[in-house]
């Protein structure tokens, strides 16, 4: 029985106070509460077409704006993501996906390279979806990137609706995570890198 790859992460600063727990192998289970229902809205995106088990509990400066809360869930899920994927042998390390919705179309590919990188090409049609700054999208995955140690390249390659531009986002995203973490059979648990870690 292989170890599982889960992780519970707290964080908590005098600007939010956030709690993270996942299962990488898990079926698509949830308890979002951030209280940016929008936000909700995306991780439950993650966690469908990712198939992976996330907890977040969420209490944030709401009453500033949504910035702080949005960020720091995306800095304590890439710790989470970090020290649940471990030492990364035979995972496939790579991983993309293009997924579109009616006009939109998104394309992301991920690399758990070890090394933090971002880039985000997403021109929005339109500053809210709601009340949702989608400014605070880019500050999600930013965090991410950054405490995950991925290279992440986010393209939403056309869309109209903002709505859907941000929710082809996030499902490609999801799916991505998943290949990218997948274990390969024919990897004999070692790591995939010529330098012999990650």
């Amino acid at each position: 029985m292989s170890t599982p790859r889960t992780a519970t992460i707290t964080r908590n600063t005098n600007e939010t106070q956030i709690r993270v727990a996942i299962n990488i192998d898990g079926t698509g289970q949830h308890k979002l509460n951030t209280g940016v229902p929008f936000l909700d809205h995306m991780l439950d995106q993650i966690v469908r077409h990712g198939l992976i088990d996330i907890e977040v509990e969420a209490i944030g400066d709401l009453h500033i704006d949504a910035h702080h809360t949005v960020e720091d869930v995306g800095i304590t899920l890439g710790q989470a993501f970090a020290q649940a994927i471990g030492d990364k042998k035979g995972i496939r390390r790579y991983g993309h996906a293009y997924v579109p919705l009616d006009e939109a179309l998104s394309r992301v590919v991920i690399d758990f390279s070890g090394r933090p990188g971002l880039e985000f090409h997403v021109p929005f049609k339109r500053a809210m979806i709601g009340s949702f700054d989608v400014d605070l999208t880019h500050e999600f995955f930013q965090g991410f990137v950054n405490h995950a140690l991925v290279s992440l390249h986010i393209d939403n390659l056309r869309g109209e609706n903002a709505h859907h531009q941000c929710e082809t986002v996030f499902k490609a995203f999801g799916r991505a995570l998943r290949m990218a973490m997948e274990l390969d059979p024919r990897s004999a648990g070692t790591i995939p890198s010529t330098k012999g870690s990650l």
